[in-house]
């Protein structure tokens, strides 16, 4: 098979489909690989290496597009990419299609069978794909909060672990998953003082077990959560419904009764977003104000530390991309159901009920 490794064009996407280490496995299977010239600058992976690796470096991104079987990369395909696209050609990347009817319509105009790395599952019914940039923007939320309290990027000049004498930020967490996991170990581990909420008394219970004392939890109900943002510091958005919008937790109404300077981070903007006042953002400009409170809604918000997340990716992706491309991504899919529920787009057609579900007057084989 010959792989399309096409340079992220997303603003300020660093982040590379494939490491070079990955491109030499594939071609140890006995695949072409083909990268487009400066694909992996972003991550400290420079032409050669791809070249030592055995890629063919490519400069025009039109002609890996044409010359490919699939193209991996790791944001949804922009616009001018799509246009690119082919009904024989397999595209295996993050969609996101949910909250996003243009690109779910030109994905079905292409033609082109389009494998979503977020609704591919394992045994246990996780994200395996998700998890790892999951894990990187829980972390990183913690970061761009507590530099967004800071007085001169609008907040209220609040340190967020405070200092001998004064308190520390109130910390929301709101979903207990992957991300909620890591920002609240970020969180607790800069002193703040932190509470999750989640429906799932058991994810609680984990919570309650790994941090103790040094964290609260708290069932998410309208009225508690209603109450805590009336005081809270910093809100990290951070649930999640695989492959469907994600649900809106804290209303426009709410913020009215935040504090001035107050910093909501959205982790699930992917998704649509799980602020009612949520817009997504970008590295250049990530920050916005409504009722003056700053919200933070980066769309690819692991792309700030794109060499962590590039090779935190391709440890996950790798098998998956070796698998469809030593069987063909039919024979992959059927033997492998974790695997196959990552077919979001075939033929013309949606394949993912969540997808289904949020544009049902668009054609589905559902």
């Amino acid at each position: 098979m010959r792989i399309g490794v096409p340079s992220e064009i997303k603003p300020q996407e660093k982040r590379v489909g494939l490491t070079p280490e990955s491109v030499a496995a594939l071609i140890s299977d006995g695949h072409e690989v083909i990268v487009q010239a400066g694909a992996g600058s972003g991550i400290g992976a420079e032409d050669k290496a791809y070249a030592a690796a055995g890629a063919t470096i490519e400069v025009s991104r039109d002609n890996i597009f044409a010359s490919s079987d699939m193209i991996v990369k790791v944001k949804e395909p922009q616009a001018e990419e799509i246009a690119l696209l082919r009904s024989d050609q397999l595209l295996f990347t993050y969609l996101h299609l949910a909250p996003d009817r243009p690109q779910t319509e030109g994905l079905l105009a292409s033609g082109c069978t389009a494998i979503a790395y977020e609704t591919i599952t394992d045994k246990n019914g996780a994200l395996p794909l998700l998890r790892p940039m999951s894990q990187v923007a829980g972390r990183m939320a913690v970061h761009v909060a507590a530099t967004t309290l800071q007085h001169t990027n609008g907040g209220q000049g609040l340190l967020i672990g405070g200092v001998p004498g004064v308190g520390p930020a109130k910390v929301l967490i709101l979903g207990g998953g992957v991300s909620g996991r890591h920002a609240a170990q970020m969180a607790v581990g800069m002193g703040a003082d932190v509470t999750v909420f989640d429906l799932n008394v058991a994810t609680l219970e984990q919570l309650d077990i790994q941090f103790g004392a040094s964290l609260k939890t708290q069932f998410s109900t309208r009225a508690a959560l209603s109450a805590a943002l009336k005081t809270a510091d910093v809100v990290i958005g951070a649930v999640l419904v695989a492959g469907a919008k994600a649900p809106k937790l804290v209303t426009a109404h709410d913020l009215k009764t935040m504090k001035a300077g107050s910093v909501l981070v959205d982790i699930a903007i992917d998704q649509g977003g799980c602020f009612e006042t949520s817009k997504a953002t970008t590295h250049e400009s990530p920050t916005y104000v409504v009722d003056d409170v700053v919200h933070y809604c980066v769309a690819n918000m692991p792309g700030g530390v794109p060499k962590t997340s590039t090779y935190a990716l391709n440890a996950a992706t790798l098998p998956f991309a070796r698998a469809l491309a030593n069987k063909g991504w039919r024979q992959a899919c059927a033997e492998d159901q974790h695997l196959a529920l990552g077919l979001n787009i075939h033929a013309g057609k949606i394949e993912h009920p969540e997808v289904a579900h949020a544009f049902p007057e668009l054609p589905n084989s559902l």
